[in-house]
């Protein structure tokens, strides 16, 4: 009989260190889940980049019209990079830098003729008019420790992949990392 005098009543004390027991076995497990991930992101981070990076991305020219890029975007897609005849990096576009395009003027703004044709989009509009011109890249045989650094210093999501004379051979992700570490982690 317990304490309360409640038949079948566990006493107090037994149900704390049934608690206790309880709690020790899930930091036990807790422990050995962060010791499996942390042996995974030492394993992730000297991965090449070449490995994991998307081969099948969106090219562009500079000289293609704003409204080729949009049609061409997919779902999957929120970026293109930029490239010449040569297949050489000249700029880098996201989605980010197409919403900045037609980001509404601050009400100090003096607005004119100039700025007002900034905000329509002509088939005259082109690649070159919003592409970033010196993007932040990773090397080809970089690994993902650099390149999750740099992402993480630089606030980017999307590194176009590129050799020693700027040709691009893919482009990574943050989505890259995510799938690395899912298939690592089961």
């Amino acid at each position: 009989m317990s304490s309360s005098g409640v038949p079948g009543e566990i006493p107090l004390q037994g149900k704390a260190k049934k608690i206790h027991i309880i709690h020790s076995k899930r930091k036990l497990l807790q422990m050995k889940r962060k010791e499996e991930l942390s042996h995974n992101i030492r394993y992730i981070s000297k991965v090449p980049v070449r490995v994991v990076m998307d081969v099948e991305f969106l090219r562009v020219r500079p000289e293609d019209s704003l409204v080729t890029l949009i049609t061409h975007l997919s779902d999957e897609e929120s970026s293109a990079v930029v490239v010449n005849d040569d297949g050489k990096l000249v700029g880098f576009v996201t989605m980010k830098d197409i919403l900045h395009f037609f980001d509404v003027p601050t009400r100090h703004s003096i607005v004119g003729i100039g700025l007002l044709k900034k905000y329509s989009v002509t088939r005259a509009t082109r690649v070159e008019d919003i592409m970033v011109m010196k993007p932040i890249t990773i090397r080809v045989n970089d690994d993902l420790g650099h390149a999750i650094r740099l992402m993480i210093e630089t606030g980017k999501h999307h590194l176009p992949v590129v050799d020693e004379e700027r040709c691009v051979h893919g482009l990574f992700e943050v989505k890259d990392i995510i799938r690395l570490i899912r298939i690592v982690s089961t």
